[in-house]
């Protein structure tokens, strides 16, 4: 029998990721457990916080153990029986969570559940597997696999769960009305450790028929004065990818973002025009933002790493940048593009590259490839 937390552990380790924060204030409000398991967590907030939190499992045997340890805890109030049915008769909630639980019911089935099931702007927090033991990364195809869960003194057990890419969490969470607030990335703090696990803030869209209007401050386009673009960090097995652009510069893959593109998508454009490579929005991993100017001109760059892709890169036709090539990361060479020189030194500041003063804002779920170029993808 785990003991009660002093905080929320939203992944398998303790002191990796945020706590009990993320679900905002607690005090007095009704919170859903969703595969409340052993019911400790659901105990630490009841106790720590004054939530009033109903702790379902669909297990017999955690229902019993929990209800069995915990069941005169005041604020707490432990259910045996299938989410979905409970909430299709329970009075909406202020917040919901599962930590490592909501992957195992159909997304299809279980996010409109919850979209009923909880007040307009009430949060929705839960952690599920991102990357398992085996190194198998998520999918974008919103189709169940097969995992194994580890149970101490007793074999494997076999489970169908979700195991799906943030962007296919967030489109689904979009699909069946809810507003995705953060995607965070919980990493084992072993270095041999490629278990990874995915946590998602999102929060029940406000009601529809209330809405508030806005409006431009003139009919005419604003004056420009900010240019935005990307960069793209490809590492492969022979080193870093750079091209020559027609000025003499050696670049990153990249360009301006054009309008009504998402970053991601940018880059995998930029990406196909100049190198020929293909890659897939989920495959890029957006490292922060740069900012800087240029005369009277705010210019902004993002910069980003593409973890898979296909194909060889080749120089394109009409395209300004070319002669596109392999470095080792302790062989690069000179006359790097301003742009691409603060995007590497803000990946790894240990690069000794002389680059422009420019102010970085990283991004939470920012990712390092490792060192052996690992996130390198098979040529098609």
């Amino acid at each position: 029998m785990p003991p009660t937390p002093t905080r929320l552990r939203w992944g398998f380790w303790d002191g990796v990721g945020p706590g009990d924060d993320v679900l905002g204030p607690l005090a007095g409000r009704r919170v859903l457990d969703i595969g409340s398991g052993a019911g400790h967590y659901a105990v630490h907030l009841a106790t720590a916080h004054g939530a009033l939190v109903d702790a379902i499992d669909l297990s017999p045997t955690q229902h019993r153990r929990a209800k069995g340890r915990f069941g005169d805890v005041p604020g707490v109030r432990f259910l045996h029986g299938d989410v979905i049915e409970h909430l299709r008769q329970a009075v909406p909630y202020d917040a919901a969570y599962g930590i490592c639980t909501l992957a195992g019911i159909d997304p299809h089935a279980v996010l409109p559940a919850l979209r009923d099931g909880l007040r307009p702007g009430a949060p929705l927090v839960f952690s599920v597997l991102h990357t398992n033991f085996r190194g198998q990364s998520p999918s974008s195809d919103v189709a169940p696999r097969r995992e194994t869960v580890g149970l101490k003194g007793l074999a494997p057990l076999p489970v169908q769960t979700w195991v799906l890419t943030g962007a296919a969490w967030e489109s689904l969470l979009n699909d069946y009305g809810f507003v995705v607030e953060r995607t965070e990335l919980l990493r084992a703090p072993e270095p041999d450790n490629p278990v990874v696990v995915q946590l998602l803030q999102a929060r029940r869209r406000p009601d529809p028929t209330v809405r508030i209007s806005c409006r431009p401050r003139t009919r005419g386009a604003p004056v420009a004065h900010a240019a935005i673009g990307v960069g793209a960090i490809l590492l492969g097995e022979h080193g870093l990818l750079l091209g020559r652009h027609h000025r003499g510069t050696i670049e990153l893959p990249g360009g301006t973002v054009e309008p009504g593109e998402s970053l991601e998508e940018t880059v995998v454009r930029e990406l196909a025009e100049e190198t020929g490579l293909r890659a897939r929005t989920e495959d890029v991993t957006l490292l922060g933002t740069l900012v800087d100017r240029v005369e009277d001109v705010v210019r902004v760059t993002v910069g980003a790493i593409v973890s898979h892709w296909r194909g060889e890169p080749a120089s394109q036709p009409d395209e300004k940048v070319g002669d596109w090539g392999w470095w080792p990361l302790e062989r690069l060479p000179d006359g790097l593009f301003d742009c691409s020189a603060q995007i590497l030194t803000a990946w790894r500041p240990e690069l000794p590259i002389d680059a422009p003063h420019a102010h970085f804002t990283p991004y939470a779920h920012r990712a390092r490839p490792p060192e052996d170029g690992g996130t390198t993808a098979s040529p098609s």
